[in-house]
């Protein structure tokens, strides 16, 4: 009989870690859901914003070219 009380109660602590653990999985799913949404929508803002101001920014000048400079002769 004590036996069988053992092995219920060895089963019983089991399914309540194994609730506890499922709990936690979820909770931190969860958690890595949102953050992940939350991050998204942070840069698809940034990217909106970087997109409006290179429509707005000036066109880049263009510039000449490099002049050669001329080295001392002979030494």
């Amino acid at each position: 009989m004590e036996r069988a009380r053992a092995a219920f109660h060895k089963k019983e602590l089991q399914q309540r870690e194994g609730q506890v653990a499922t709990a936690e999985y979820k909770a931190a799913a969860d958690a890595t859901r949102i953050k992940t949404e939350r991050l998204r929508a942070l840069r698809l803002a940034k990217e909106e914003q970087d997109r409006k101001a290179a429509e707005n920014a000036p066109p880049p000048v263009a510039k000449g070219k490099a002049k050669a400079v001329k080295g001392k002769k002979g030494k």
